[in-house]
């Protein structure tokens, strides 16, 4: 592992409409690194994530990705970002294909998937274990289900880094498992990983550092902490009135 950042906050901070959110954050994330994002709800995990992503605005600050600067940074198949389940493919009438496909449109060249393109996608389908639905509505599925989807699709582009807004929420123990030796065996050929937990669970063993956020500061920033529900992460359980749920991104839809 080398010590390349690849994604780097410095003094950031930003306002969900007049309410500041996150309060001068630093964090960084190195090439090969996986960082997972902690803390209570409305500690500003989500709004972290989706400022790195260009969907929230800085008030102050500076955001870097590959060390270009978020504003002037245009190679996004270089990033793939797995929003919240709830708020992404809602209710669209797509097959798990056409969704996945999505995820590819930022390497294919004018719009049009070619062979390498459709083999990507297959691959991705592979490595979520959902090949075998490929043909299927997205409607159809099970959360679990429509999770390994989502992470396909992020996955077709075959991205360096990885942003991910708790990929386990509401999963069934299985799709956990599944996950978790997805993403294992992307942090093994180097590709970097942020993700946002509620709690550790089956991904424990692959985190290499932990950022708990309390009240949009960083409160812990090292290895992980234990009994992260108890002493970490107090609130952990009181849902805060202000922060809402992200909207559907535009990135890779």
């Amino acid at each position: 592992m080398t010590s390349e950042p690849v994604i780097s906050l410095r003094g950031v901070h930003a306002e969900l409409g007049s309410r500041p959110v996150l309060r001068g954050i630093d964090l960084t994330v190195t090439r090969g690194e996986v960082v997972a994002l902690l803390g209570a709800n409305g500690s500003g995990k989500s709004t972290a994530i989706r400022s790195i992503i260009g969907q929230v605005p800085l008030s102050a600050g500076e955001i870097e990705l590959f060390g270009t600067p978020r504003r002037q940074f245009r190679n996004w198949a270089r990033v793939g970002y797995v929003p919240q389940r709830t708020t992404a493919a809602g209710g669209v009438p797509a097959t798990v294909t056409e969704i996945v496909s999505s995820g590819r449109l930022s390497r294919a060249r004018f719009g049009v998937l070619r062979k390498a393109d459709h083999a990507a996608v297959h691959r991705a389908l592979e490595l979520v274990g959902m090949a075998d639905r490929a043909k299927d509505s997205v409607n159809a599925l099970s959360g679990g289900q429509h999770q390994r989807v989502l992470i396909a699709r992020a996955l077709a582009a075959e991205p360096e880094l990885l942003i991910m807004d708790e990929p386990m929420a509401g999963v069934d123990l299985a799709s956990q498992e599944v996950l978790a030796r997805t993403l294992r065996e992307q942090v093994a050929q180097g590709v970097s990983v942020l993700l946002v937990l509620h709690e550790l669970g089956p991904l424990e063993p692959l985190i290499d550092r932990a950022v708990v956020l309390r009240d949009g500061c960083v409160l812990h920033d090292g290895p992980p902490p234990r009994a992260v529900g108890q002493h970490a992460l107090p609130g952990h359980d009181h849902v805060h009135p202000h922060e809402p749920t992200p909207a559907r991104t535009g990135l890779l839809s």
